[in-house]
């Protein structure tokens, strides 16, 4: 009776141990559950691991990216010394200073920038004592004080066959005067003597002999109202303008001109030919027409470009 009760409870510690068997199997997937919590504690240890290590490494970090150390601003650079300005200020005043007594004394006091010579250039009637005499430059005065303008003015007004004159200083010790003459564009007779007259109508020499290749002006002037009023000089000067525009074949051909009134100039030329100029004015026009009239109608010995719109020729 005994035993099977013992088997029973046999039966029952197998079947509780049956039981705890399949407790046992089934244990894995109910403490799948536990295994679970303690995969997820596994998880969080190593979650917490992690987050040990990525908490010191996330604490630096933290650390590195926190707010920046606030820097001092920079002192400003201290201004310069009013002392030391004020030196440097007055060194550079007494330079100065000493410079400009130099250089004034070099100019003015000392012997090396004095006028010990004048050279003339540009002379082909004139001598260059002529022109040194008339410009009295003054010797040993300092080159820089020289009043150039007052030589030029002096050298026009005493020399009337000088045109212009370029008066420089030539350092260290020359003063340079480069002369431009006038050139005789007609002569004048008088009392068997030649008046040199240049393009402009300037009387500015009186020679002995006519010069060679020079036209001679004849003035054939009555005593009439209009005359009166140009008077000679004005005459003078529109007979010169006239030679001044006659084309240069026809210049060289030229052997007078000849004034009877202002609107009555005539030019002789070689071989007899004579043309009628009229008035000087519109004088590039008629030289331009005389030039025309010569080519069409050369053996002609009158030549009428008065009026350059109409000339005329005749003559033979």
């Amino acid at each position: 009776m005994a035993g099977p009760t013992t088997a029973r409870r046999g039966g029952e510690g197998k079947g509780r141990s049956g039981s705890s068997g399949r407790a046992g199997a089934s244990g894995p997937a109910r403490p799948g559950k536990g295994a679970g919590r303690a995969a997820g504690t596994g998880k969080a240890a190593a979650a917490g691991k992690g987050t040990g290590k990525g908490g010191g490494k996330g604490s630096g970090k933290a650390k590195a990216a926190g707010p920046a150390r606030r820097l001092r601003p920079a002192r400003p650079a201290r201004p310069a010394s009013r002392t030391g300005f004020r030196r440097r200020l007055l060194l550079w005043a007494v330079a100065g200073a000493l410079l400009t007594a130099g250089g004034g004394w070099l100019l003015y006091g000392s012997s090396w920038l004095r006028v010990t010579r004048v050279e003339v250039s540009g002379t082909h009637v004139l001598t260059p004592d002529e022109v040194r005499e008339a410009a009295e430059v003054p010797l040993g005065e300092p080159l820089v004080s020289v009043d150039t303008d007052a030589v030029e003015q002096r050298l026009r007004r005493r020399v009337r066959r000088i045109r212009s004159v370029d008066v420089v200083r030539s350092w260290p010790h020359a003063i340079g005067l480069e002369v431009t003459e006038r050139q005789p564009e007609a002569v004048l007779e008088r009392g068997g003597r030649y008046i040199e007259i240049d393009t402009a109508g300037v009387r500015f020499a009186t020679v002995d002999h006519a010069p060679a290749g020079v036209p001679r002006l004849v003035l054939e002037m009555d005593e009439t109202p209009s005359n009166n009023r140009f008077g000679r000089e004005r005459l003078e000067a529109e007979a010169a303008r006239v030679l001044g525009d006659l084309p240069p074949a026809v210049r060289k051909d030229t052997r007078a001109v000849r004034v009877r009134s202002y609107d009555s100039i005539t030019v002789e030329l070689t071989g007899g030919r004579t043309v009628v100029w009229g008035s000087g004015e519109r004088g590039a026009a008629k030289a331009r027409t005389l030039t025309a009239l010569l080519k069409a109608a050369g053996g002609a010995r009158r030549f009428d470009v008065s009026a350059p719109g109409a000339p005329a020729a005749s003559g033979s």
